[in-house]
């Protein structure tokens, strides 16, 4: 059964990584293909300069896509910086 997954692929250079939220299925590597990519995320920068679309995660989410732990984080603290301003 295919599970469909909102996770990170990583770019970037070696020690400076930065990341695509993708939605993909779950058997496929990490960098591999992908359904649709849903936002950047930068470790290095404030969670609000990064660009997350929160109306197609929130789609996928409906449909049943699995966020992964770290996925889940990213969004509750993007989530709540865009509530505060």
């Amino acid at each position: 059964r295919h599970m469909v997954t909102i996770r990170l692929a990583r770019f970037g250079t070696k020690k400076l990584p930065y990341y695509h939220m993708v939605v993909t299925h779950s058997e496929n590597p990490r960098d591999g293909r992908f359904l649709e990519q849903v936002g950047t995320y930068h470790p290095s920068k404030d969670i609000k300069e990064n660009k997350i679309l929160l109306d197609r995660v929130d789609h996928w989410l409906s449909v049943g896509a699995q966020p992964s732990l770290r996925v889940r984080h990213v969004l509750n603290s993007y989530r709540r910086v865009a509530a505060a301003s």
